[in-house]
């Protein structure tokens, strides 16, 4: 069984036992976490909600809280000596799925 969650405006095709990075989460590591957002849910056939499907739940538990990989933002303009140089980590979620309600 799969379903099709959407959480930080971005959607996330996960199976039970699945170890899933999402957009940072205000819960800390051990928490359990609800995501109501489906908006498909599939094992023999493929219900498709509109937009979401209704009494369809996915419950997740917090693993740890994570940074991704450095992304480095150079701004750069010629003939005037101006350089900018930055760097990004974006905050992230671990999440391990434990159960599919469908």
């Amino acid at each position: 069984m799969y379903a099709i969650i959407a959480t930080g405006g971005k959607q996330y095709k996960v199976s039970e036992g699945d170890v899933i990075l999402v957009e940072k989460l205000d819960a800390a590591a051990g928490d359990d976490v609800t995501f109501d957002q489906v908006l498909a849910v599939g094992k023999d056939k493929l219900v498709v909600g509109d937009p979401l499907v209704s009494s369809a739940s996915v419950k997740a538990k917090v693993l740890d809280q994570v940074k991704g990989k450095k992304v480095v933002v150079y701004h750069y303009k010629r003939k005037s000596g101006y350089h900018k140089k930055n760097g990004h980590r974006q905050a992230y979620t671990k999440v391990q799925i434990d159960k599919i309600e469908a």
